[in-house]
């Protein structure tokens, strides 16, 4: 049985003041909570006994078995997926030695939490372990993120921070962003690592971080003569332009 102060707690953590006073957020579905059990403390678990029945181990602080009413009370999602769960935040130390031994991306002011999940996700996929992101950018323990990152979230970090100062104390590491003006991508050699910025939704790479862009690069619509759409979204345009960076690279 879900009692209704703690149905009102986890509504409480779909504001993200309230997710960074407790120093937690939530995560629903089987894919996503298999995932991060294991990787982050997991406060409270609470799930149908279907869902039980098919997870052998893991650790909870506190565990509920509920009821599919229940269940659907204390969701955020239109559609309950039998499991609940509310973990810790990790915490991570924002080293820009990374950037000059790996690639890595930064998100400037990205504010939908469908592309920034989505974004995650991609990184995760193509073996890239940190992301920069902007302080304005949306918080990455939102629960639509999280749902985003179908996982995503336990094996990618996420750094807040100001782009303009990481950027402005590295030194000779190629620091790459998407523009109209820009090279085509694909006639370009990409290196192996360096930081490859995305801009926000509505109006691209700020001024203030495009200043200290060194790589200017564009993706290129076909056939070029064609009138088209005026941009992509920001995270089909990072899955292409990481599938261009790791094809380089095998």
């Amino acid at each position: 049985m879900l009692s209704k102060n703690k149905i009102k707690y986890i509504h409480s953590l779909e504001l993200k003041k309230n997710r960074k006073a407790e120093h937690v957020f939530v995560a629903e579905g089987h894919k996503t909570v298999g995932d991060l059990l294991g990787h982050f403390p997991c406060k409270l678990l609470i799930a149908t006994k279907e869902w039980f029945d098919k997870k052998l181990s893991f650790q909870a602080d506190e565990i509920i078995e509920v009821n599919n009413d229940d269940l659907f009370k204390a969701s955020f999602l239109k559609t309950p997926q039998e499991v609940l769960a509310v973990f810790e935040q990790p915490e991570y130390t924002t080293d820009a030695t990374v950037v000059s031994q790996s690639l890595c991306l930064a998100l400037d002011d990205v504010q939908d939490p469908g592309n920034l999940g989505t974004i995650i996700r991609l990184a995760d996929w193509f073996g890239i372990e940190h992301i920069f992101c902007s302080n304005n950018t949306v918080d990455a323990f939102n629960p639509k993120t999280i749902q985003a990152t179908m996982g995503a979230i336990a094996r990618v970090k996420l750094h807040y921070c100001s782009l303009y100062e990481l950027i402005s104390n590295l030194k000779d590491v190629p620091v790459y962003g998407t523009f109209l003006d820009g090279e085509d991508i694909y006639t370009q050699k990409l290196s192996s690592n360096g930081l490859i910025i995305m801009g926000n939704e509505g109006n691209g790479i700020s001024q203030e971080v495009e200043q200290l862009i060194n790589k200017r690069l564009y993706i290129p619509n076909y056939p070029q003569s064609r009138e088209t759409s005026e941009s992509l979204n920001v995270a089909i345009a990072t899955a292409i332009v990481c599938s261009e960076f790791r094809r380089q690279a095998l």
